[in-house]
């Protein structure tokens, strides 16, 4: 994951997710839920006076109230009740991953209500790692508490999360869904602990997944609007195909992708249309078709630069040849940087989409051949996970997104 802009300032101490007692998490969101501490201690099996105690060293580390104490009791402040909801969502994020993890094994029954911070945090460097000793090397974490936390995972769960394939060890089918469940709790225990401290547009870090469509105007348009309004907040922009960023989007990896939409979104995800965009052959500006009427076996004769199959630009450009023999591909790419320089340097055709190339283009670096091509239409958008709740700052972001696809389209038909 390449970051691309940090610039993180932090009004209060910075607490990390797993720095926080699940057991107080929990009880914190049984407290909002019943309205009194001596309910909710009997539910979470805590005593009063350990509640009360629990209660008191999460406000101690968040800096932040998030109980009003009465004579008849305990009301939750607004900071409270945000943290309480996401606590609410990580805990319901681990027991999916739970029931996926542990599907017809005898095991615990409530397994997400056993394990630690201390062991999920763990377990998560170790997923990302997929070594102990990288883990341990990253982390800070010592290799042996590491590999204590996956092995007491295996026993809470009841299956083995990870297991030795040649000299290396990688994460078993029930081990990705624990480090998939174990992520996304992360992510929404951090959003809780923004918002409690009051943060959530001044804070925190953000990561977009990009397609190569969205780099070149969309997202830039977006991001320098953020910066200028969010200074406080980190974005992290994860560059990638479609097939590179669904799953670390689902994984909890990445908050958001923007690009290509597919015709149907992959069960667990959402796609929010933004706009259509056409696409049209180009070369370099002094090739010998530019400017000129050409009929399709011209352009079955001539070297293209297209990208992998299966893609939806390489599905329009065969859909062009339809009936047809495919024209001879040279160069198989979906990198737009290097079909920039290629074409600038050869006498190949590409397709693609004037976002894309607008500077190369504005430049006579590079020209169209022939109109957009009819039907050559994709719809450029959002895809986030469903039942995603933005933060502040992610809800602003999407904001400036929407706006700078309706901006630029306006730029384009001027």
């Amino acid at each position: 994951m390449a970051p691309t802009y940090k610039f993180l300032l932090s009004v209060k101490t910075m607490v990390q997710a797993f720095d926080l007692n699940l057991r107080h998490l929990r009880a914190l969101s049984a407290v909002v839920a019943q309205g009194s501490l001596n309910r909710a201690s009997e539910i979470v099996g805590l005593s009063q006076p350990a509640l009360t105690q629990g209660l008191r060293k999460l406000e101690r580390q968040l800096e932040t109230q998030l109980f009003e104490r009465r004579p008849d009791g305990v009301v939750p402040t607004d900071a409270g009740v945000a943290l309480a909801e996401r606590a609410g969502r990580a805990f319901e994020c681990l027991a999916a991953a739970a029931r996926r993890a542990s599907r017809g094994t005898r095991g615990f029954a409530r397994p997400e209500q056993l394990v630690t911070a201390t062991q999920l945090h763990a377990f998560l460097r170790f997923a990302d790692a997929q070594s102990f000793a990288a883990a341990a090397a990253a982390s800070g974490l010592s290799q042996p508490g590491i590999h204590r936390a996956v092995r007491d995972l295996e026993q809470i769960f009841a299956v083995p999360l990870a297991e030795r394939r040649g000299r290396g060890v990688v994460l078993t089918t029930a081990g990705h869904a624990v480090a998939r469940g174990t992520r996304l709790a992360e992510r929404e225990i951090t959003a809780g602990i923004a918002e409690a401290q009051g943060e959530e547009r001044d804070g925190g870090r953000i990561a977009i997944g990009a397609m190569p469509l969205s780099r070149a105007l969309v997202l830039p348009h977006a991001l320098a609007a953020f910066l200028r309004s969010s200074p406080r907040n980190v974005v992290d922009v994860v560059e990638g195909s479609w097939r590179e960023l669904m799953d670390p989007l689902a994984d909890g990896i990445i908050d958001m992708t923007i690009g290509a939409l597919r015709d149907e979104a992959p069960p667990g995800l959402d796609q929010e249309p933004l706009f259509t965009d056409e696409l049209a052959i180009y070369a370099r500006a002094g090739h010998p078709l530019v400017g000129k009427h050409f009929t399709l076996d011209a352009l079955g004769r001539q070297g293209w630069i297209v990208g992998p199959v299966g893609t939806p630009l390489r599905a329009h450009w065969e859909i062009l040849f339809a009936g047809r023999a495919l024209p001879r591909v040279p160069i198989e790419c979906g990198s737009v940087m290097v079909i920039r320089g290629l074409l600038a340097q050869s006498d190949l055709l590409t397709l693609l989409s004037l976002d894309q190339i607008a500077l190369e283009v504005e430049s006579g670096m590079l020209a169209r051949v022939g109109p957009p091509l009819p039907g050559a239409v994709r719809t450029i958008g959002l895809t986030t996970r469903s039942g995603w709740r933005p933060t502040g700052a992610q809800r602003h972001l999407v904001e400036l997104i929407r706006s700078a696809a309706r901006e630029t389209r306006l730029q384009e038909s001027r």
